[in-house]
């Protein structure tokens, strides 16, 4: 199994910087659920359109990650449904239906959505392409992760990936048939991330099956994947827990003035 990532910087103002070598045009940021607007359960950086909250208030939760972030443009959020489909957020329109993003375009953020489900970017090591994944255990079971990277159109080798706020392996109880469609394909090596639960059931690791598929598809660079979003309740929304909840945002871009820096220093 790989071995577990390094610790990622802690959060600012109510963001998480990931720590992981990605090039200097590349920019990633995940969201607290601090920082917003919404009411009680949604308070207060709700960033998610279909959980019950109001959707004024979380439009002016996306217009003020927007406007922190210096985005030109918005992000293209997805309507996610524990699928594999990836688009290209400068070419989609509207809230495409996927659960992956991947852009080479400079400016156009891919961002998933997660309270809970695994968050996972990814960048190439020369920062002319990056990639959000939405990985709950459906869409980890069914190829997600898998399907973003082969969108990457980069060899894996080249890819770097952070794992960002997730349910973690201690708190993520499933049963048998979850633990069997997470390891169907990757053999006696997955069910060894999976502990006896007091319940009868079983724990779920979803970072280390996580990292057991980007190390199978020749990602050797994976970092983050430390924190838990049910065991820490004043930053993170996790339906798990809670039910009727909020979602956080994962983001990763190429910065546009970052990248024009960088060509005219190489000129």
């Amino acid at each position: 199994m790989p071995p577990r990532p390094e610790p990622a910087r802690g959060a600012q103002r109510g963001l998480i910087t990931p720590r992981w070598p990605a090039p200097a045009t590349v920019r990633a940021v995940s969201t607290t659920r601090t920082g917003g607007v919404s009411a009680a359960p949604y308070d207060s950086l709700n960033l998610g359109a279909r959980c019950g909250d109001d959707m004024r208030s979380v439009q002016r939760n996306r217009d003020r990650l927007t406007a922190a972030l210096g985005l030109a443009t918005a992000p293209r959020w997805l309507e996610q449904v524990h699928g594999t489909r990836v688009v290209d957020p400068a070419s989609a329109s509207g809230e495409p239906r996927a659960d992956a993003a991947v852009t080479a375009t400079p400016g156009a953020a891919c961002v998933v959505l997660g309270a809970d489900c695994l968050p996972l970017l990814l960048c190439d090591r020369a920062g002319t392409r990056v990639g959000a994944v939405h990985a709950g255990w459906r869409g980890m079971a069914a190829g997600v992760i898998e399907a973003g990277i082969a969108h990457m159109d980069t060899p894996a080798s080249e890819l770097i990936a952070w794992l960002g706020p997730a349910i973690g392996p201690r708190a993520y109880e499933v049963g048998p048939e979850v633990r069997d469609a997470l390891a169907a394909d990757l053999g006696q090596v997955a069910l060894a991330t999976f502990a006896p639960s007091p319940t009868g059931r079983w724990l779920a690791d979803l970072y280390a099956l996580a990292q057991l598929r980007l190390a199978r598809a020749g990602v050797s660079s994976i970092h983050g994947g430390e924190r838990c979003t049910l065991g820490e309740p004043r930053a993170f929304f996790s339906h798990r827990r809670d039910g009727s909840t909020g979602r956080m945002a994962s983001l990763v871009w190429i910065d546009a003035s970052r990248q024009a820096a960088a060509r005219g220093g190489g000129a």
